[in-house]
């Protein structure tokens, strides 16, 4: 499993309290846009899932040949895909190969229209299924959250519309989970154990607009257990924060109002419990 030091306790993606819902792009240079090759662990879960659950993780509709090879191509000309080293059998489509080249999950959009999702690798979602999202609309998958589309839905399209070629874009999500599993189709639900036992999921996404026609969005988790989040206090507050922002239909889609309060408690129950420790240092 992937180590929890890099979690940024000192800048999680809610930092200062921000919105769960905003668009918050920042570009990067072509070299940062995956973060590198999958590790071992990584891999093996690719794998064992393309290999075994193929139709639950891969989707691609009709004719969409050309936008996956033309991603192929610009990946392969900046060193993130390299057809001669491909050791181990190829599968049907050719995202699902170049999946197993990048730590990311990927997502192939088109630009204009509709803005479908046409092609897609996706072996660690949180909370949706590329079956019932692979040719769907930007709007209509974005549909579980009404609030979503109306808070940045139209800037997400325009970005999508706008964006200059081959610059990545990243940006930051936040889930908690109540394991560090990375296939998580579906919501949980009511999560077993106490909040001490959840774990926070963190998504790293990018946005690459790579011709003229289709955009490329990943999608890379990394994990923390929820009870170090007492270590650091900045982050606590700062999460409460966030969560007393939440609308109705956020409270839903995060899971329902019982993990939400739940959370909620516990975090005040540890914040309670900083503040001594602080005047036992001060003293």
């Amino acid at each position: 499993m992937q180590s929890f030091s890099d979690f940024p306790w000192h800048a999680p993606p809610w930092h200062g309290g921000a919105v769960k819902y905003r668009l918050g792009l920042r570009p990067l240079p072509v070299k940062e846009w995956f973060q590198g090759v999958p590790s071992l662990q990584l891999r093996v879960h690719k794998y064992g899932l393309l290999r075994h659950r193929y139709k639950q993780v891969v989707q691609s509709i009709p004719n969409t040949e050309i936008p996956q090879q033309l991603l192929g191509d610009q990946m392969q000309q900046h060193g993130w895909y390299k057809p001669e080293q491909v050791t181990w059998p190829t599968f049907p489509d050719l995202i699902a190969n170049l999946s197993l080249q990048v730590a990311d999950d990927l997502c192939i959009m088109e630009t204009g229209g509709k803005q479908r999702l046409i092609a897609a690798s996706v072996c660690s979602p949180s909370y949706w299924n590329v079956q019932q999202k692979i040719g769907l609309s930007m709007a209509a998958i974005h549909q579980p959250v009404s609030t979503l589309q109306t808070k940045i839905g139209d800037q997400i399209q325009r970005f999508i519309q706008q964006a200059p070629l081959m610059t990545p874009f990243e940006r930051s999500n936040w889930f908690v989970h109540g394991d560090r599993e990375r296939l998580h189709l579906s919501a949980e639900g009511n999560i077993a154990g106490s909040p001490e036992q959840w774990f926070l999921r963190s998504e790293r996404e990018t946005l690459c607009r790579f011709s003229d026609g289709f955009l490329l969005f990943t999608i890379n988790v990394r994990f923390a257990p929820l009870r170090d989040i007492s270590q650091h206090p900045k982050a606590l507050a700062d999460l409460k924060t966030s969560l007393a922002r939440f609308d109705l239909d956020e409270i839903d889609y995060f899971g329902g109002a019982d993990k939400f309060h739940r959370l909620l408690n516990y975090l005040s129950t540890q914040q309670a419990s900083i503040a001594p420790r602080s005047v036992q240092k001060l003293g």
